[in-house]
């Protein structure tokens, strides 16, 4: 995948041209089931950005002098790529047989107790090479752009060392290089506590705050920090001072919270004014309230409810109480072992009844939004970046959501260049 074309392509009699918008609007509420389109369209794009639009019956004012190459897509429906901005796709083995174990009955703690969860992905990451972690995480970005994600952000979290987690984060750097996608980088240390350290939580976060973020400074490693709240891992007080001590280098909080227990994460979140809380399947009521009133976006992440067998986030009334918020994949080897946002989409209408709307929205615009590149991607605007999805010939926009298990992606197209 090149990262840059000069080329000027001009696609023609799109049956529907959709997320159009001049301007860039953190969507909420109301506002999150208005998805503009134009019907029977053109899109102009040059050197890999999107510089005209508009109903076909105004290209020849639009675009006098026709380009050499024109692409006729009858039938097809244009929107922008998706935005996925919560995955953990650096990992080293997939881990198919504790989801056996669990179809057999095993808890999550009897599986952590045999070395299973985070742990298991941890041992396997420090006994793979740079190398081997950069080709097999390659290989899933190629997958998952030929599914329409544009862009992606990457965390660690499954070095638990100081060595395994800046080789994940130096692999995710290396990935932003070579790739056309958008990627961001989250280091999230503090995902778990590793074994040597189970009695001694004091001593991790020392080694995540002095021996971990200095070199991760250094190297411009992160984009965004992470700290998984909970119960059994790291409290709210905890997140803050390891968060705090990001900040001062420069590296927002992007959260994990609310997945199994409310105990706080989202007033401690406020507090440190992150991008975004991540999961949210645990909501009381005065946490709807809180996020409302805040500038954070809730990451809603429904293939990690499927696939857990837990309950699912509570998106209709995040949406009616005015929450924003944005859909990913948490693409990951041990909750989410998949990164396919058509069907992220797809359950967030099936199972959290947003409506089809509602659901696109949420995975480009506000996942734009949630990984700070709205002023790139997630919406058809001119000066974004032209990552676009080409649907095959479709009745309608929510035959999308609608038809879950077929592939209704004609082709994809990042930075101008079909891939």
């Amino acid at each position: 995948m090149g990262k840059f074309v000069n080329m000027t392509t001009l696609i023609t009699n799109i049956q529907q041209l959709v997320n159009v918008r001049e301007q860039n609007n953190l969507l909420r509420g109301k506002d999150l089931a208005l998805l503009p389109v134009i019907e029977n369209a053109f899109l102009l794009i040059e050197d890999g950005i999107i510089t005209d639009y508009g109903a076909m019956y105004e290209l020849e004012l639009k675009v006098p002098h026709l380009p050499k190459n024109i692409i006729d897509v009858t039938g097809q429906f244009v929107l922008p790529a998706w935005c996925d901005s919560h995955t953990h796709i650096v990992f080293a083995k997939s881990r198919e047989e504790e989801f056996v174990d669990k179809i057999k009955g095993a808890t999550y703690a009897e599986i952590a107790a045999k070395g299973g969860g985070i742990l298991n992905s941890a041992s396997k990451l420090n006994a793979a090479s740079e190398d081997e972690l950069f080709n097999s995480a390659w290989q899933r970005l190629d997958e998952i752009s030929k599914l329409g994600t544009g862009a992606v952000e990457i965390k660690s979290g499954y070095g638990l060392t100081v060595e395994g987690e800046l080789k994940m984060l130096r692999v995710i750097k290396k990935l932003k290089e070579k790739s056309a996608l958008s990627i961001k980088a989250t280091f999230l240390g503090a995902h778990t506590y590793p074994a040597v350290f189970k009695e001694n939580h004091q001593g991790y976060i020392d080694s995540i705050i002095n021996e971990m973020l200095p070199v991760i400074a250094a190297e411009k490693l992160a984009d965004y920090i992470d700290v998984f709240c909970e119960t059994g891992f790291f409290s709210p007080e905890e997140m803050e001072t390891i968060c705090k001590a990001g900040m001062q280098y420069g590296l927002k909080p992007k959260l994990h919270v609310n997945q199994l227990n409310s105990i706080g994460g989202i007033e401690a979140a406020i507090k440190l004014n992150a991008v975004s809380v991540d999961h949210l399947e645990t909501m009381t009521d005065n946490d709807v309230e809180l996020l409302s009133g805040s500038n954070m976006i809730g990451t809603l992440l429904p293939t990690a409810a499927f696939f857990l067998r837990m309950q699912y986030q509570p998106a209709r009334q995040l949406i009616d109480n005015n929450c924003a918020i944005a859909l990913a994949s948490d693409y990951n080897p041990g909750s989410s072992p998949g990164g396919n946002m058509n069907f992220v989409v797809a359950l967030s209408c099936i199972q959290m009844k947003m409506l089809p709307e509602e659901a696109i929205n949420a995975a480009t615009i506000n996942g734009a939004f949630a990984m700070e590149l709205q002023n790139e991607l997630g919406s058809i605007t001119i000066g974004k970046k032209a990552n676009i999805i080409f649907t095959k010939p479709i009745p309608s926009i929510a035959y999308l959501p609608y038809s879950f298990s077929n592939n209704c992606i004609d082709k994809v197209m990042i930075g101008g260049l079909f891939i």
